[in-house]
């Protein structure tokens, strides 16, 4: 069980490894779009819809390793002044609901690609992206981010039945 939560979170880790690349790569097209209109006062006129799906796409594949590393929100306060085998309840059940609703979330992504795919959708600006790009990316972090939401359930029911201080 700990190689296959040890591959989950190395998984995590490359997706955010690529976010962090699209990131520098978003700046970078902030940076020519800002040079471009200050010194000829031209524009890309890309990079407010590409920093959007560069955004998206952030979001998305940083998810898993946000929480791998335990930076989403919780409720700390309430459940530091709970008994430690209550505060790993707690969390594996917010977890396994947590996941019904990605699920949930993953499957209606999925949709959408396949409808974007059906009828050949493209972005209404000069580009014609076709949307099927940036919304499989963004179902792709969404699967990442289910799979990592497995391997916190695998982490917090092993720390229940042992008592370890995992979570």
């Amino acid at each position: 069980m700990n190689t296959t939560v040890r591959f989950i979170e190395n998984l995590s880790d490359q997706t955010a490894k690529i976010s962090a690349i699209l990131l520098g790569l978003m700046s970078v097209l902030i940076l020519v779009e800002i040079f471009l209109w200050n010194i000829f006062e031209a524009t890309t006129l890309i990079a407010d819809e590409y920093s959007a799906y560069g955004l998206a796409a952030i979001i998305f594949l940083g998810s898993g390793y946000c929480l791998k590393e335990k930076g989403h929100i919780r409720i700390t306060l309430v459940l530091s002044l709970l008994p430690a085998k209550a505060t790993r309840v707690i969390t594996f059940i917010s977890t396994v609901i947590t996941m019904a609703f990605m699920g949930y979330v993953w499957w209606y992504l999925f949709k959408m690609v396949q409808a974007t795919l059906r009828y050949g959708s493209t972005s209404g600006t000069l580009t014609n992206t076709p949307l099927w790009i940036p919304q499989t990316v963004m179902l792709i972090g969404a699967a990442c981010f289910f799979i990592q939401l497995s391997g916190t359930m695998i982490k917090t029911y092993q720390a229940i039945r042992t008592g370890e201080e995992v979570i």
